[in-house]
């Protein structure tokens, strides 16, 4: 019976993605012809409700929530590094993500390509900058799966063979047909179900485990003692001094890092205006206590003794849900993650399509194609990368899209100078930009890979280990600065700047009808 109550509830909460997906289109209708700036970025209309939904629903993806309680639950203190660098997003949101929004709004520009374009006037950096985020966010996209795979798996909802990845399919197949009709409407209506299943259920979980163990400090100490340690305040639950340098540089470069992701840019592009983005960055910690405690349960999964399969360490979270509680409640907690991997999955395959369609078909392909020819193929683009996704994860090992995962977060990292910096200086040459993302690229890739796809290296014998998505910014931007130097003292030309940053509009003001056609 417990059983058939927990599949009941979890079928309800997917049924009512569904049925608010298939609403989307009632999301701020548009009478304007179709674009890709309206199917893409929701006519950037979205206000401060909308947006902090689909901005939040996009940044915690249902792989965040098994990933870092999963983390926590092997390799203790350290997950917690998700915690700080969530925390430093919201500042970085308040000023980058603000100011990029005014100057994309006020020339049309939907990537972050787009405006590297105008701002260099540079094709083959902007084409990089297109196409690293690109093949940073498939592997992304993929792992959203992977998440709702554990889940559906721990909570025996998932059958062995092929009835188990049709299962999927099923899950996955009707955002994708809203997503292909509605575009970003479609995950910004169910980001409203997300953040209100996953409020309600980790509150629900939460007070359980509490209730069971007799406060958090019981927790704590039943963790430590799984972990080999004799309290709380000896074991891997407190970080080392060895672990320090890694735990700042990846809560740092993390932080970089996620700003630069095409989805993450995407759904701040969908917002009415810079008030509305600076109200929502100051409201996404609210996020980040969700994401905190997410990393508690994976510590009290440790304390209920819950032995995760090897190398499942994300399934440790719903097995402990389904351990602790009843039928309808764990059907409501698996509902919630997997719709929380929807929302993400579904802006990604967006964010991809459209890098594709701005920065490589109407660039390289078809310059002269009409906006409602932009809107066709990026929809049959977003759908292709749904379904390669899907085949992604069923041809290959689970470890294989962690480990591509790993490096796209060290790829994307390379774009920072470019985007970001370029937002407020255009000292850095163009060709010099290239050189240190070339650099970065393959430095971030080798030390990676060296180390058996571990994002965490060591510099050197006896020195500390770091994140190598820093280090390799750090030698990207050493390159960028002294290309600069030298191809200034040289006197080669830059691009024109379409950009005139000294001018920015109000927030809020919208541009010129037709801004946003190529």
């Amino acid at each position: 019976m417990a059983g058939g109550a927990m599949t009941a509830t979890f079928l309800a909460v997917i049924g009512g993605a569904s049925l608010l997906a298939v609403t989307a289109r009632r999301l701020r209708p548009s009478d304007r012809l179709p674009s890709l700036e309206g199917w893409a970025l929701a006519d950037r209309g979205l206000g401060p409700g909308w947006t902090w939904l689909l901005l939040g629903g996009t940044v915690y993806t249902a792989y965040t929530f098994t990933a870092v309680p999963g983390l926590a639950y092997g390799n203790g203190a350290p997950a917690f590094f998700a915690v700080p660098y969530t925390v430093i997003v919201c500042p970085l949101a308040f000023v980058l993500l603000s100011r990029l929004w005014s100057v994309a709004r006020r020339h049309g520009y939907i990537t972050a390509a787009d405006f590297v374009r105008g701002r260099y006037g540079s094709p083959p950096l902007a084409l990089v900058v297109a196409l690293t985020g690109i093949l940073a966010t498939m592997p992304y996209l993929a792992l959203q799966l992977l998440g709702i795979r554990a889940v559906l798996t721990a909570g025996g909802l998932y059958p062995h063979g092929a009835t188990g990845d049709l299962v999927m399919v099923a899950v996955f197949a009707g955002l994708a047909v809203a997503t292909y009709r509605h575009g970003l409407r479609a995950p910004t209506v169910i980001a409203a179900l997300k953040a209100a299943a996953v409020f309600l259920s980790l509150t629900a979980v939460c007070w359980l485990v509490l209730e069971r163990f007799g406060g958090p400090g019981a927790v704590f100490d039943g963790a430590a003692r799984a972990l080999g340690g004799t309290d709380a305040a000896h074991s891997p639950l407190v970080l080392t001094p060895d672990q320090r340098p890694a735990y700042a540089t990846l809560a740092l470069g993390s932080a970089l890092a996620l700003l630069m992701y095409p989805h993450v840019l995407t759904a701040g592009f969908a917002a009415d205006g810079t008030r509305t983005l600076r109200k929502v960055s100051a409201g996404l910690p609210a996020w980040t206590a969700l994401l905190a405690l997410f990393g508690f349960l994976g510590i009290a999964a440790l304390a209920a003794g819950v032995r995760a399969p090897e190398g499942g360490a994300e399934a440790a979270v719903p097995m402990l849900v389904d351990r602790l509680m009843p039928g309808p409640l764990a059907g409501l907690v698996f509902g919630a993650i997997v719709v929380g991997a929807l929302v993400p999955a579904a802006v990604m395959s967006i964010a991809a399509a459209t890098s594709f369609v701005r920065n490589v078909y109407v660039e390289y392909v078809h310059p002269t194609a009409t906006p409602k020819r932009q809107v066709r193929v990026a929809k049959a683009v977003s759908l292709t990368a749904k379904v390669g996704a899907v085949a992604f994860v069923f041809g290959l090992r689970d470890q294989d899209a962690i480990n591509l995962q790993l490096l796209g977060g060290v790829w994307i990292l390379q774009i920072f100078p470019a985007v970001a910096v370029g937002l407020y200086t255009r000292w850095l040459h163009p060709r010099a930009l290239l050189a240190g993302w070339s650099a970065g690229m393959a430095a971030g890739t080798y030390l990676v890979v060296r180390e058996g796809f571990s994002s965490i290296v060591p510099l050197g014998a006896g020195s500390p280990s770091v994140y190598a998505g820093v280090a390799a910014l750090v030698l990207n931007l050493t390159v960028a600065v002294a290309g600069t130097v030298v191809l200034t003292g040289l006197g080669v030309p830059r691009g024109a700047d379409a950009t005139d940053l000294s001018s920015r509009p109000r927030a809020g003001r919208r541009p010129p009808t037709g801004a946003n056609n190529p």
